[in-house]
């Protein structure tokens, strides 16, 4: 028989009794259960949260196996939000789950976000539109955000709460003009999603040991991922999604950041007053798409 405090029982120690309790009446929305979205539920549902909301559109498919904790032989074709939501109950069965498995929109966006204590956010980095207006609902609501991006072998994460700097202010997204062409609109996309990237992560360090440029391409929804970044964006995500929610102490916020890279041993804390209208953004803005271009 399933037992709620014998199943946690380890946490113990690292929080107390009462903070487990917390815990198992929390409720957190994960948008995209893909690859860090679905690690990002597996470690919230073991570390006790009691209530779900989750959203994913998607199936699995091969391309998938290098990264997604749900994706193996016997999942090939199924539903993420399926799969992710039994895994979820596989470890606790008490948990409530409200699945949007027809994934984000703006007719259920406030059913979505409805009573939760903080949105994790693991949407595909391609859909931009939906995310700025999943944030921006968040902040209007005033609960904060948290994303964390896996970036070649280390994460790059980034906290926004309620009253400070917001989603919006930060990204500084450039919306095209009424009349643009496709062609202007392509390229805007393209520029939007390179001032995401260097959002999360200002030190871009992942672009040291880039083997193969012409595998980010960002026109074809093309970038490479490690499942060792996704561990750690997993790993990192949680820890503060705890420290939010204990009221644990100083967390992280925009415009402040932290990137750690495994595989360069480095450890870097960023801080991006404006956001990328800063001019070390901007800098770092010319120098990506400098680089992408050269290969595209």
């Amino acid at each position: 028989m399933f037992n709620y405090e014998e199943a946690f029982s380890r946490n113990i120690g690292w929080v107390t009794q009462e903070e487990q309790q917390k815990l198992r009446h929390t409720k957190v929305a994960i948008g995209g259960l893909g690859g860090v979205g679905g690690d990002h539920a597996i470690v919230l549902a073991r570390l006790g949260i009691g209530d779900f909301h989750i959203s994913d559109l998607d199936d699995y498919d091969v391309a998938n196996f290098n990264r997604q904790a749900g994706a193996n032989m016997s999942t090939l074709g199924q539903a993420k939000a399926a799969v992710m939501e039994d895994t979820i109950r596989g470890i606790n069965p008490e948990a409530n789950i409200k699945n949007f498995s027809s994934g984000i929109n703006e007719e259920n966006m406030d059913d979505f976000l409805d009573g939760v204590d903080i949105y994790v956010d693991s949407l595909d980095i391609f859909v931009l539109e939906i995310r700025r207006k999943v944030f921006r609902r968040c902040y209007e609501k005033g609960i904060p955000t948290i994303t964390a991006a896996p970036m070649g072998m280390g994460t790059a994460f980034l906290v926004f709460m309620p009253g400070k700097m917001s989603f919006d202010e930060y990204f500084a997204i450039v919306d095209p003009a009424a009349n643009s062409s496709e062609e202007e609109k392509a390229q805007i996309f393209n520029d939007n999603i390179i001032r995401f990237v260097i959002g999360v992560s200002p030190s871009v360090q992942q672009r040291h040991y880039l083997v193969d440029r012409a595998s980010v391409n960002f026109l074809k929804k093309k970038v490479p991922s490690t499942c060792m970044g996704i561990s750690l964006a997993a790993g990192t995500l949680c820890t503060n999604v705890l420290k939010i929610l204990l009221k644990r102490g100083h967390v992280i916020h925009a415009p402040h950041g932290m990137h750690f890279d495994a595989y360069r041993n480095s450890l870097i804390k960023t801080w991006r007053p404006w956001g990328n209208k800063n001019w070390l953004q901007r800098f770092m803005f010319w120098r990506v798409k400098t680089l992408l271009s050269d290969n595209n």
